[in-house]
């Protein structure tokens, strides 16, 4: 089984307090990524751009239910007797599990795009998006500096989807200890029994 009666509150523990942390950097780097570099890109002259958009609200929100449950899995692993707890660590590691899951799909796919395009997406803003992406702002008309757009953008998405992966797989490591503490998944009746 996953868990057992000396390690088992101690592992829920650790992963509680790595979900805390991955969510927090998760958030941070979502955080920077769309209010530093792509708040031009996200109505540059009303051209949306909703891949980018989307994808690096969905990281934020994702980090911000990573803390929860995180927060949540360090309760519980201080109250395994409590099913209000189970019942929590379940729910909020199932919505963590699937937004985790969508936020790494969400930003391969805005990576993707920004690759294939040459980051052409990216100066939409600008009047000529026929230099290079890398061009200085001076040398083109665009209302923001464009210095180091593309390299920063990819640079900081690639951390955030290694995070969004890390969430995902903590979380779903808390739904299946959410469901045997709640006597429902596998080995769930023998966790039951052995703590009573």
């Amino acid at each position: 089984c996953f868990t057992d009666k000396a390690n088992g509150p101690r592992r829920l523990m650790r992963r509680g307090i790595t979900l805390i942390f991955v969510g927090h950097i998760n958030f941070i780097l979502g955080a920077i990524v769309h209010g530093s570099v792509l708040r031009h890109v996200s109505k540059p002259n009303d051209q949306i751009t909703t891949e980018y958009s989307t994808a690096n609200i969905i990281s934020v929100v994702s980090g911000l239910l990573s803390i929860t449950t995180g927060i949540i899995a360090i309760l519980v692993s201080r109250n395994l007797t409590n099913g209000k707890m189970h019942v929590g660590l379940l729910i909020s590691s199932s919505l963590n599990a699937l937004l985790s899951m969508a936020c790494c799909v969400g930003l391969l796919l805005a990576i993707s795009l920004t690759i294939y395009g040459g980051g052409g997406n990216l100066m939409l803003g600008c009047n000529s998006t026929m230099l290079p992406v890398d061009a200085k702002a001076s040398s083109m008309d665009c209302p923001f500096d464009t210095t180091r757009l593309y390299d920063t953008t990819l640079a900081l998405w690639f951390p955030c989807v290694v995070m969004a992966a890390v969430e995902a797989g903590l979380s779903v490591w808390c739904f299946v200890i959410g469901l045997i503490l709640s006597g429902k998944g596998p080995c769930g009746q023998n966790y039951i029994r052995d703590q009573v």
